[in-house]
């Protein structure tokens, strides 16, 4: 029999390209990861902020900078037809620190408190090409320091990024560190590098020509690599720094060796963002081929005051979620079970005989989860074997078993699925379980 030529074709729906499904059973790594970052932030001060994921598109031009990557040609925008006004857009995220300074500026937090600590956890939305840890929905977590120029404070947050990944277990890291100098020394090394640019101009991509002019420093950024090649010739930011920029880098780079942190120094490290200032740094991993970044940050001075804020000194980083788990499935023995494991297994599996248990045991269930224990039985008409089946497949150490005798006798039959010991004990008995 043909199908009718007016039946529509059934379109098999997927996630939107450049986006994933985090399936419960893949949950167990980004749980861990959560779990380390919000335990060492926290203990080193830092308290978690959330803002929207879409802003005013006025802060990522003003904020990141026109010229930069990010504003140019990866940022979601859309115009705001609630807003009322003609001209009025907002963007989804591209990366989260913009959002927490216009958080401190509009709610004015520094009249309360000047210097505070932040972190942060959420999706971020860029237009990138798809590719293994990078999506165009992606997370970031990340924390923010504000209101002090100190350099002990971008120490700080490396060791912060660096103890994360040691509790995690990931080994094989590198930390790549560069200053890239402040609005007073940048003018003469920006004249300079133009110079040396124009030089090698026919070897450069077209993007990298037309920055030139508009923003030399991106061309450093540059994946391509005719333009790596061009770029790592050209002359160092260190010889053009301001006093106050080298006593900064070199107090940076001292303390780092103080507390046991090993870097390398990469003069044409600058990060794509245009509101950082002295310090910049990434931490990278060779497993992830050649965008092997999986945490990048450093001091952005200058930001709050661009978007209307008082001058304050402000250092950060962000870790991207989906590249560091990659880089530890890559890394860690046990990465691969992982992927697997159920997030949660409850502490008791209900087992029912017969129509009158099974009511008894929807009862019971309510009853121990009041108490805090968790537990879980059959809603698909399974038999006791089969239920048992279950229980074994989710690892339960505990099971109640409910029939004619145990609603008889107003006892619950409880096994111990390690030694298979049964005992008929009382409901109250069971809570005890939450203890142990």
């Amino acid at each position: 029999m043909q199908k009718s030529e007016g039946l529509k074709r059934i379109v098999e729906l997927r996630a939107p390209r450049g986006t994933e499904d985090t399936l419960p059973q893949q949950w167990t790594l980004w749980r861990r990861l959560e779990k380390v970052c919000r335990e060492v932030f926290e203990l080193a001060g830092y308290q978690e902020i959330r803002t929207p994921i879409f802003e005013d598109t006025r802060l990522f031009v003003r904020g990141i900078g026109e010229t930069t990557d990010i504003v140019e040609k990866e940022m979601y925008t859309f115009f705001d037809s609630a807003s009322g006004e003609e001209d009025s857009s907002i963007t989804l995220r591209p990366e989260n620190t913009a959002g927490v300074m216009r958080a401190y500026v509009e709610y004015e937090l520094y009249k309360t408190q000047k210097f505070q600590k932040y972190h942060y956890i959420g999706p971020q939305f860029r237009k990138e090409r798809p590719q293994a840890g990078r999506l165009r929905q992606f997370h970031q977590i990340g924390i923010e320091a504000v209101g002090s120029q100190d350099p002990l404070l971008d120490v700080e947050t490396i060791s912060v990024a660096t103890q994360v990944y040691d509790r995690l277990g990931l080994t094989g890291y590198e930390i790549k560190l560069n200053t890239i100098g402040c609005e007073k020394c940048r003018p003469p090394y920006r004249n300079t590098l133009k110079e040396a640019l124009i030089q090698h101009k026919k070897n450069l991509c077209q993007l990298c020509i037309s920055r030139l002019d508009r923003n030399v420093f991106r061309v450093l950024d540059c994946k391509q690599e005719q333009c790596r090649e061009v770029s790592h010739k050209m002359p160092a930011i260190y010889e053009y720094l301001c006093q106050e920029c080298k006593e900064h880098f070199q107090a940076v780079k001292e303390t780092l060796t103080a507390i046991d942190i090993q870097y390398e120094l990469d003069p044409f490290l600058v990060r794509g963002l245009d509101y950082y200032t002295k310090t910049v740094y990434e931490i990278i991993h060779s497993s992830l081929g050649a965008r092997n970044a999986i945490c990048a940050g450093g001091r952005y001075d200058n930001l709050i005051a661009e978007i209307g804020g008082p001058p304050t000194g402000a250092v950060g980083f962000a870790l991207g979620v989906e590249s560091s788990l990659l880089a530890l499935r890559n890394v860690l023995k046990e990465g691969a079970s992982l992927l697997n494991e159920r997030t949660s297994t409850p502490s008791v599996y209900l087992i029912s005989i017969g129509q009158e248990a099974r009511k008894e045991c929807f009862k019971l269930a309510q009853r121990l989860r009041e108490h805090g224990l968790s537990c879980d039985l059959d809603y698909e008409g399974r038999s006791p074997k089969a239920q048992m089946r279950m229980a074994n497949k989710l690892g339960v150490k505990k099971v109640i078993l409910i029939g004619p005798e145990e609603l008889e006798k107003k006892l619950l039959k409880l096994k111990d699925m390690a030694t298979g010991q049964e005992s008929l004990v009382r409901e109250e008995d069971i809570l005890q379980l939450k203890a142990q």
